[in-house]
Parts: C-alpha cells; structure tokens; sequence
C-alpha cells in the first residue's frame, strides 16, 4: 500500500499572534511522542518572496534552515519542539506562489489559458502543502496558516484547504481553529461572541472546524465549553482551553491534559499508540523553573524594542540556563544608545554580554564599546555573526593600533578593511537569497573554549551574512591573542575567533542560536552561560 499522510490545518481568528506557531508545534510534539513522524509547515500571506528581506521590526527574526531557506519565526518554534530540521519546503509565501505561477504562464506551460486564482494559485497551493508530505515519507503535516480568518491575503490559502479536504478525504484532514475568548473585567465575564463570529466567517469560506482552541487569561467553565460546542457546532470534547502560561514549553503539557492529541488522531483515524511521557520534556521544565541560581546577561542589539527580533537567541539562553540549572535574566541594551560616557553604567554588573547579529551601520559604534568593555573587564563575551565581526573590528583597533580598522559593510574606504565582502558576493546587487545561506562545515582546533565547549572537532553551523575576517589580518590578530579556532575546510574562511587569554571570549561568524533546541542545548550557549554563571560567583 502507498503511504498515506494525513494533513492538519490550522487557522487563527479574533486576532493575530495568539500562538498558531506554539500550539501547532505542541499538538507536534504529542503526535511525534506517540510514534508518529510529523513535521510543520507555515504558509505565510505576505507577497514577499521569503521574510530574508525584511526589516526585523516587520516581521521578527528571519530563521535559516539547514538547507538555507530564509523562513518565518515559527519554524524556529517548531525545531525548538520537534528536534527535527526543517527545509525550504516548510515555508510558503504568497510572494513564492505568484511567482512560480506566473514563471509557469512565462514558459507557456498553462498553454494560453488565462490565469487565475482559481485553480492556478489555488493549485499551486495545494501542490506546495503535499510536496512537504510526498517527499519525506511523513504520517502527519500540520500546515498552519498565517494571518488571520477574514483577511483578504488569506483567502486563497483557505479556497486551497477547502478544496484539498475533499480531495483527501474526510478522515485524511483535520481542521483546528483558534481563538481568542477575552475577559471582560467590568462585568466579570468570558465572551464567546469573537469566538462564534470567527467561526461564522470560517463556515461562510467554506470549512467546518473539527477541533477549536480557545486562548483565555481564565479557565472556561463547563458552561462555556457546552455553549461554544453549541454554537459553533463542535464536539464537546473538540473545545480546548489553552490558557496563558509562564513559559511556552508548558504548553505541550496542557495540551496533552486536553487531550488535543487525542481528539485530532481519532477525527484521523489513526491508532493512539503510546501516551507520550515526555520525561525529558517535563525534566525541563522542572529545572526552567525551579532554577538554583541566577545570572545577568546583556543582549546587545539594535532591534531590542522589539523581542522576536532575537527569538532564536532569546530561546537558547533559555536552554541553556536550564541546563545549568541557573536563570538567565537577560537585559535588552540598545547598541545606539551606547557611548563612551555611559558604557560602564549600561554594562556593569552584568555577569555576561552578548554582541547579537544585523546589519549596516546603525548602532555599530555601540556595539564595538560593548565589546571593548567585555575584553578589558573579563566579562565573558559571545559575538554572533556580526557581534564577532564587531569583537575583531575592536581588536584591530585597541590592540593592534589600526585606528581606522573596520568592515568595508561601515566604511569603504578604510585602510584596514580587517571585514570585507567575500569574492562571490562582489558585484552582486539583488538583496533576496543571496547571501551566504544554510549549513557550512568548521574544523574546530585543539586546546580552544570552543573544542571543550562542542567536544567534537568537526561540525556543522547555518549562516546568514555577506562579510568575513580579511584573511590578510589573520597573522596579526594571531600574533597579538586573537586565535582562529574555527575554519572552514573548503575556504579557508574564519568561523570562530576567541582570545586566549580572556575567562570566554568567543565570536562567530555563523548563527549557533538555529540550532538549540529543547533537548539539544547548542553547546556554545550552554558554556556561555556556564561562564556567566562563574562571573557571578565572583562577585
């Protein structure tokens, strides 16, 4: 017999950011814990090709696949969960749609019909949705649909998921819906209204859906489970609470006790296997909040008014504060509101600071002080992807005397242009994908932080940038501390630098933050943390 994926949709209504990403990605994890191979695909409605070249307050962090797709933030949730990667395949955009729709009219494959929504776009939709299945093998795909019910960007993507339900079958699909049931404070009352009204316009597009989820501050009485059952022509059963929690990772734990697995694998026909465990998963969270000590780490950045901006950042410090039993207190700092008069009063009494990523020259001076002052004072420093640029800009310049040291990214015309644009990136003018994307391989030497901290000397990291270490400073940088730890074997590029004579002091020019997850901490976040943890102790 071939085999059968089973496909789960997920719509939101009432109002976006609710969490289609968290439950999904929990609903995942139940399923994969009961022996079920599953992945998560976002369909996104924006007309972007991909989130690569999108402003950070936009949209929050661009994630990198292993395979180098520029994806939306939620893949980085649904990797934290699963363990699993995730790929190109995992991501669609409305921008991707229309332009492989409209490439198709160029070639003349629609043979000078005249396209339309329906059924090309909707088609090319469909198409996308299967191919993630199709192709891995997988028992389950739960496709979450960004935006909101209603929206106009979403409606093609909710013809597309009303089509394919009765293309598969009635007990190949699920539908789950999720809404908001707000508390009103001056009468004292959940409102279900929201709720009957999103279904409404789901029903008037089409679909029924099978299960709902209702966000609340306050637990739904039994009254309130009957009336949306009622109401929105549900199973009892089907209305989950998910109710606000302190941490995300909780939530895999509530929907177990809802029985959300459960529900949607009956409405699947599909056998219940093991009741998941989730020992490690619980042991977790048992040390997320239960933590024995406490550490301060600055997260230096540009874009911190806004937090998704560093999720995947924010999330492995998580990891690894539970790891090391400690919890990380982790103090946003403006890198432009940085200046050599206020450095000592931003940075001091933190136990740790880390130098984020981005780009351009917006807040770069701050950064390259926050850097200075995690050298000189031996606070233990991690730089990311530009923070390690910054950490070599700052080097060359207060150790190696070159003044005017700095990315040719911040000025082209330094005479010691100690970063600079790597030979295949000249000459290109696209801003899209075109950046060095996806996994790369580094050779880790002997005797560095960075051995003892992954334990293996050849490893795997994504990447996201344009610019490198020059290669022609690497002799002085060397001479005078600033050790290669890291290379890559085909290139020869710098991957990781650190100072040896510092208690941690670690760049690198990939992104470590993608591949922390739940039950694999990224080693480098994790020793950070550890020598934070040790700062503290000091003082």
């Amino acid at each position: 017999m071939p085999h059968k994926t089973k496909y789960i949709f997920v719509t939101g209504g009432v109002t976006s950011s609710l969490g289609k990403g968290i439950i999904s990605s929990s609903l995942a994890k139940l399923l994969q814990s009961r022996g079920y191979s599953v992945t998560i695909q976002k369909l996104d409605p924006y007309i972007n090709v991909d989130p690569g070249t999108l402003n950070p307050y936009e949209h929050g962090e661009c994630f990198v696949t292993e395979d180098g797709a520029e994806t939306d933030l939620d893949l980085g949730h649904y990797e934290r969960f699963l363990n699993v990667h995730t790929t190109q395949a995992n991501n669609v955009t409305t921008g991707r749609i229309y332009q492989s729709v409209i490439n198709k009219e160029r070639r003349g494959e629609y043979l000078g019909k005249t396209v339309q929504v329906i059924p090309h776009i909707t088609d090319e939709i469909k198409r996308r949705i299967k191919l993630v299945g199709t192709k891995q093998k997988l028992d389950v795909v739960i496709t979450e649909i960004g935006g909101t019910v209603g929206d106009i960007e979403s409606l093609p993507y909710i013809e597309a998921v009303r089509q394919l339900k009765y293309e598969l079958g009635q007990s190949n699909s699920a539908f789950i819906h999720l809404t908001l049931v707000p508390y009103l404070a001056a009468s004292g009352e959940l409102k279900t209204k929201p709720t009957q009204h999103s279904v409404k316009v789901l029903l008037e597009n089409g679909i029924q859906p099978d299960v709902l989820v209702l966000r609340t501050e306050h637990s739904l009485t039994d009254d309130i489970r009957k009336k949306v059952a009622l109401f929105c022509n549900v199973n009892l059963n089907a209305v989950i609470e998910s109710i606000d929690v302190s941490t995300i990772y909780e939530v895999p734990l509530l929907m177990l006790k809802e029985k959300l697995d459960i529900t949607v694998l009956q409405k699947l026909d599909l056998p219940l296997g093991t009741t998941p465990e989730l020992k490690a998963w619980k042991q977790f969270i048992s040390k997320l909040k239960e933590p024995k000590s406490k550490v301060k780490v600055g997260l230096v950045g540009k874009y911190i008014e806004l937090p998704d901006a560093y999720k995947s950042i924010m999330e492995a410090l998580v990891h690894a504060g539970a790891t090391n039993q400690c919890k990380v207190e982790i103090n946003p700092i403006h890198s432009e509101e940085i200046d050599a008069s206020n450095v000592a009063e931003k940075l001091g009494g933190l136990n740790g600071i880390l130098v984020a990523p981005g780009f351009g020259h917006r807040g770069i001076e701050g950064k390259i002080l926050a850097v200075q002052y995690a050298r000189e004072k031996n606070i233990p420093f991690f730089g990311i992807c530009l923070g390690m640029q910054c950490s070599v800009i700052e080097f060359s310049r207060n150790v190696l005397g070159y003044a005017d040291a700095n990315s040719t990214e911040m000025t082209r015309n330094t005479t010691h242009p100690v970063i600079d644009l790597m030979e295949d990136q000249k000459g290109i003018s696209d801003k899209g994908g075109t950046m060095r994307l996806g996994a790369y391989p580094c050779t880790v030497a002997e005797g560095s932080k960075a051995l003892a901290a992954y334990k293996l000397p050849d490893i795997q990291e994504r990447h996201r940038h344009r610019y490198e270490l020059n290669n022609a400073y690497l002799d002085d940088l060397q001479s005078k501390g600033m050790k290669a730890t890291g290379i890559n074997p085909d290139t020869g590029l710098v991957e990781i630098v650190e100072i040896s004579n510092h208690p941690w002091f670690i760049g690198v020019q990939f992104h470590p933050e993608y591949k922390s997850t739940v039950v694999n901490p990224h080693p480098l976040f994790v020793d950070f943390v550890k020598a934070a943890k040790q700062n503290a102790a000091k003082s």
